[in-house]
C-alpha cells in the first residue's frame, strides 16, 4: 500500500509531498505526474514516480494499486476538470484504492459561484463511485493575493468588486498539511472538511496591511463588476478567466468565502498562518 499524490509537481502538490516525507518513509510515497523531469528530484529522494496525464485515461490505468490512499489534487484547467477528474476516479475505482481524498472548494454544494461548479460535479462523481472518500474543501489561499503584490505596489491599490465581503484565507502550506494528515492518519474516511483560515479579512483591511508593511499608503479601490472585468482583461487576463475572478468577488461580497469554522486549524493542530505573515514573506 502506498500513499499516492496526483499533480505532485504543482504548487500545492509539492507542499503536500514535503509534508508527507516528514511523516512517512519515501518508499511508501508515490506521485503521479505528467513530466518525469519535473519530478526527478523526488525520484532521487526515493519517491516512486508514476507517469500519467489527466487528459489520457489510458495512461492512468496502472498508476493506482489496491489499498492505496490517493490524493486527487484538482486540475488547474478550468473547463476541462470534469473529464480529467473522472478519468482519475475511474482508474482509482478499477484499482480498488482504500481512500480517495479530493481537494474541492469551500462550501461544496452550497458554493454558488461558477468556479465551484466543476468541484461539485467531481464530488458527486466520487460519491457515485462508491470509493471511500475524504473531501478537503479548500478555501482561498493567501497566495492568490500575495502573488500579485508587485502590481498592487505599482499602483498603490488593491482593485476589486468584493465590497465589504470577508475572506477567510490560509497559506497553501496549511492546506497541504491538512492533506498530509488525512492521508496518514485513520478516522477520516467519509468525512467532509470545510477548510479555511482562522480569521477573515476584507480587501480594505488587506490593502491597509500591505501599506503598513511596505511603508506607503495602499488603498482598496472598489469598482463595479463591469469595470473590474475590463481592468483584468486590459491587464492581459483571458476574458473567460477574468469573468470567473469577478464572479468570485461577487461571491465574496455574499460571504461565501468568509467561514471560519476551524476545521483547518483542528486538522493541522495549530493556528492557520495569518495573512500578515504571508504578506511579510512576499515582501521580503
Amino acid at each position: 500500500m502506498s500513499i499516492v499524490v496526483t499533480g505532485a509537481t504543482g504548487a500545492l502538490g509539492r507542499l503536500v509531498v514535503d509534508e508527507l516525507l516528514n511523516r512517512i518513509p519515501a518508499d511508501r510515497l508515490a506521485v503521479v505526474v505528467r513530466n518525469k523531469e519535473k519530478a526527478a528530484d523526488l525520484a532521487e529522494r526515493g519517491v516512486d514516480v508514476r507517469i500519467a496525464d489527466y487528459d489520457d485515461a489510458a495512461s492512468l490505468a496502472d498508476v493506482f494499486h489496491a489499498g492505496d490512499r490517493v490524493l486527487l489534487i484538482s486540475g488547474s484547467e478550468v473547463g476541462r476538470r470534469v473529464p480529467q477528474h473522472t478519468a482519475v476516479i475511474d482508474a482509482a475505482t478499477s484499482a480498488g484504492v482504500a481512500q480517495l481524498a479530493y481537494t474541492g472548494i469551500l462550501g461544496g454544494p452550497e458554493a454558488d459561484f461558477e468556479l465551484a461548479a466543476e468541484h461539485k460535479v467531481t464530488e458527486q462523481a466520487i460519491l457515485d463511485s462508491g470509493l471511500p472518500y475524504t473531501f478537503l474543501r479548500n478555501g482561498w489561499y493567501h497566495e492568490n493575493y500575495t502573488g500579485n503584490l508587485g502590481v498592487v505596489l505599482e499602483h498603490d491599490a488593491v482593485v476589486g468588486s468584493a465590497g465589504e465581503g470577508r475572506i477567510a484565507s490560509a497559506a497553501r502550506a496549511d492546506y497541504a498539511a491538512a492533506a498530509a494528515v488525512v492521508l496518514t492518519e485513520d478516522g477520516h474516511l467519509g468525512r467532509v472538511y470545510e477548510l479555511s483560515g482562522d480569521t477573515a479579512w476584507s480587501l480594505a483591511e488587506y490593502a491597509a496591511e500591505v501599506g503598513a508593511q511596505a511603508g506607503r499608503e495602499v488603498a482598496y479601490a472598489e469598482v463595479p463588476a463591469e469595470a473590474h472585468l475590463s481592468i483584468l482583461t486590459g491587464a492581459g487576463v483571458p476574458e473567460g478567466f477574468a469573468a470567473l475572478l469577478v464572479d468570485v468577488d461577487a461571491a465574496i461580497s455574499r460571504g461565501r468565502l468568509a467561514a471560519t469554522d476551524g476545521d483547518l486549524s483542528r486538522l493541522i493542530g495549530r493556528p492557520t498562518t495569518p495573512v500578515a505573515q504571508a504578506i511579510a514573506a512576499a515582501l521580503a
